[in-house]
Formats: structure tokens, C-alpha cells, sequence
């Protein structure tokens, strides 16, 4: 079975049929890069930057580390920074052990590379893992990479006071939705948030994603981004002509301020809704966070199947760790029940476990996001994770220049067309 063909169920499946919230993080802190010799602690390099998510990643470093077996350290880098750094980290003569990371694409490039080390063995032990979530896990080659341990959802977040307060409830319909902004824009709100500027701007693929599977399904939006298609095609820019209908209703600093700026719009009123994943809500006071709630993507044709972004996260390590023994048993506990219930009750709570014997949070909301992901036909990724991290930057100008030359979508599909191009040669 490909990874470009998890449906749904056989997805969720492999997951326990549970959501799962693996937090990328966003502001910056202060880290050690130090990789420490044979015989040492493993080395983790996280990009669990943000306050909540560091705080339990923490936890669960120090857990491991009171079984009196092998030892780890923790690295904590800013988010952004880890992701321009990752390659030269694996590159590099003494790279750290072990990394946060996600399934998909990048993972599977690093080991065509001979960069990542084989977790097969790992998965041997991971017997309430199902066949999916191996299959998503592992490279082109049939070797298992990543141990992955949450993953999460996407939704059109808003704070049900402010939506009470305004008079509007949650649209299901892009007719609905529109309408919602309207009544927003009458009351003198932006109606939606995004947060694509400063070191964010991939926010903005989310709508890209979910216009996408929302007109042309989920399978031609995975080969779209394998390059089986043309980022110029009419089918993507019927993307953009359906996009252009809900522009003016964006808050005007849209693709100025990081998506951890547009949180803090969302939750003091200033924008009515965002489409964000739940990592946002690390930046989000905890006593905010019951008066928090999404609505699905609205839909836009109910003839094209209902596809929803899922992304995974978990651990890959280095090939050249020479710690690989005391690696695998870091893994296999990160893979417990123990650890990701330890990695939830120390985080905001949105994270779901892959391990199907690990309990969530069970509030209201971890229950919606589990069942809307549950009820899907399709589970996407994201952007990058479902092409590269390569293509990530060309659709990063791509969709700015939309936004700032919404009329030029014709030379700006072209121009995003011949550098994906290049990507794909190279």
C-alpha cells in the first residue's frame, strides 16, 4: 500500500482510531547543540519550543531517565530554526541522536540518503501499531524510520464567547461561511485570522490544502504535489478563483504577523476565526482554552469526498549515532502508553495518542477534533509533509504574492510551476 493511497480508515486505523496532536511549536528559546561521545546520553534535538510543549517534552525525558537504563538529553531549538538547521545536523560529523520530526516526504528523502537509522526493530515491538501507520512510517524501501507517537487535526478555530456575542454560529457551507464574515465585517471584526508572516508563512498552505481537497479531492491534491500535475492547471486555479471570493474578508495583517501574533488576535476578539492546527493553542492562555472551538473546513462540493489534514509526528534518528542500542530503547518508550499520557497531561491537553492503549485528555474538544478525523474519507497531511520541505518555500511566495497581487494568479501559478519544477529534477 503506498502512502499516497492511506485512506481514511486504514489511516485511523493505524492511529487506534484516536487523533493525535503532536505540537510544532513556534517560539523561539535558547538551546545546547552539543551531541556528547559514544557511551554518552542520547542527544534529542526537539523543535518543541513553545512553553507547554518544551515543558512536556521535558517530562517525558525525565521519566525515561528515573528508569535507570540509558539516559537521554534534551536539546530544545526554536521551531523555525530547527527546520533551516535539520540538514546540516544530519550532515554533519557528530550530528545529534535523535530529532523530533513528522511522517511524510522528508523524512523518506533524508533516508534515500543513508541519513536516518533503520527502526525496524523498534516496530517489531509495536504490535498495537497497525499496518498503516508502519506503512506511513517507513521509507521507500520498505524500512521503518520514524517512530511516530501523535498526530492532529486542522480546523477554523474561534472563541465561542465571541461568536456568541457577535450573533453568528459555526457555517458548514461556503455559502454559510461567507456569510458569517459578512455579519463579522458589519460588527466591525476581521472575520479571519491567519498568521503567515515572519518565520510562519507556510501557515498559508493550510488554506491552499483544504481549498484544494475541498474542490478537487484528496488524491489529486497528493499527486499535484508528487508533480503529477501542474501547478498551473485549471483545476488549481479554480483553487484560487474560490479563494478569491473569501480574500477581502482576511485581516489586513494576514501575511505580516507570525501565526502565534494571529493567536493572540483570535483570542483578545480583534479576528473572528483562523484556520490553524492545535499546536496553536500553545500559545494560548490555559484558562482560555474551554472557550475554545473549531468548525470543520467548510464544504464547498458535497459530491467531492470529505478529506481532512492529520498530520503525524514522532522521532527519527541519526544513521550515525553511535549510541543506536540506547536510541531504540529511547524509542520504544516514547512509543508507550506512558509517555505520550505523561507527554498529554503536561501540554495544552489537544494532543491525541497514537498508542491505542494511551488515554487523551477527553475533553470536548480532543473528542470533536478525534471524530472529525474519524468521519473523514481521506486523511492529508500537510503541504510539505505530503510533497517536500523543498517545495514548502515555493509555495510560501506563491501564495504571499497571491495575497498581495490577487488578480496575477495566472503568471503567479506559472512562476510557481517552473520553480517546482526545479525541485523535482534536483
Amino acid at each position: 500500500m503506498s502512502i499516497d493511497g492511506l485512506s481514511r480508515r486504514n489511516f485511523l486505523a493505524g492511529l487506534g482510531g484516536v487523533g493525535a496532536a503532536a505540537i510544532l511549536g513556534g517560539c523561539a528559546t535558547s538551546a545546547s547543540t552539543g551531541t556528547g561521545q559514544a557511551g554518552g546520553a542520547v542527544t534529542l534535538q526537539s523543535n518543541l519550543s513553545a512553553p507547554l510543549p518544551k515543558a512536556a517534552m521535558e517530562s517525558v525525558v525525565a521519566a525515561f531517565n528515573q528508569k535507570g537504563g540509558a539516559q537521554a538529553v534534551l536539546n530544545t531549538v526554536a521551531a523555525e530554526t530547527f527546520r533551516t538547521q535539520l540538514p546540516s545536523y544530519l550532515t554533519s560529523g557528530n550530528p545529534p541522536d535523535l530529532y523530533t520530526w513528522y511522517a511524510g516526504s522528508v523524512g523518506r528523502s533524508y533516508a534515500k540518503k543513508g541519513l536516518l537509522l533503520d527502526l525496524s526493530d523498534v516496530w517489531s515491538g509495536l504490535t498495537d501499531y497497525s499496518a498503516a501507520t508502519r506503512t506511513l512510517s517507513g521509507d521507500d524501501a520498505g524500512k521503518q524510520i520514524i517512530v511516530p507517537i501523535t498526530y492532529y487535526w486542522w480546523g477554523m478555530f474561534y472563541r465561542k464567547s465571541n461568536f456568541e456575542k457577535w450573533g453568528v454560529r459555526p457555517p458548514t457551507t461556503w455559502d454559510e461561511f461567507l456569510a458569517v464574515c459578512e455579519a463579522l465585517r458589519a460588527k466591525g471584526v476581521e472575520p479571519i485570522g491567519m498568521g503567515a508572516g515572519g518565520t510562519t508563512p507556510w501557515v498559508a498552505s493550510a488554506w491552499f490544502d483544504y481549498l484544494n481537497i475541498r474542490i478537487n479531492g484528496a488524491v489529486y491534491h497528493r499527486e499535484l504535489l508528487a508533480g503529477r500535475h501542474r501547478f498551473d492547471d485549471p483545476q488549481v486555479k479554480a483553487v484560487f478563483a474560490k479563494w478569491k471570493e473569501v480574500l477581502p474578508h482576511f485581516d489586513k495583517s494576514a501575511t505580516a504577523i507570525p501565526f502565534q501574533d494571529a493567536t493572540t488576535s483570535l483570542l483578545q476578539g480583534r479576528t473572528g476565526m483562523m484556520l490553524i492546527g492545535t499546536f496553536f493553542a500553545d500559545a494560548a492562555p490555559k484558562d482560555a482554552l474551554d472557550d475554545i472551538d473549531f468548525f470543520q473546513f467548510p464544504i464547498i462540493d458535497p459530491k467531492v469526498p470529505i478529506a481532512e489534514e492529520g498530520p503525524t509526528d514522532g522521532f527519527f534518528a541519526s544513521a550515525k549515532t553511535p549510541r543506536g542500542a540506547e536510541v531504540k530503547e529511547f524509542l520504544k518508550y516514547l512509543a508507550t502508553a506512558e509517555a505520550q499520557e505523561l507527554f498529554i497531561k503536561n501540554s495544552a491537553g489537544t494532543v491525541l495518542p497514537v498508542n491505542p492503549k494511551a488515554k487523551d485528555s477527553g475533553t470536548p474538544l480532543v473528542a470533536k477534533g478525534r471524530k472529525m478525523l474519524n468521519d473523514a474519507a481521506e486523511i492529508t497531511q500537510f503541504f510539505n509533509r505530503d510533497s517536500s520541505d523543498a517545495l514548502q518555500p515555493t509555495a510560501d511566495a506563491a501564495l504571499l504574492q497571491f495575497f498581495a497581487q490577487p488578480d496575477q494568479v495566472d503568471s503567479i501559478l506559472a512562476t510557481w510551476q517552473a520553480a517546482a519544477e526545479k525541485v523535482w529534477s534536483s
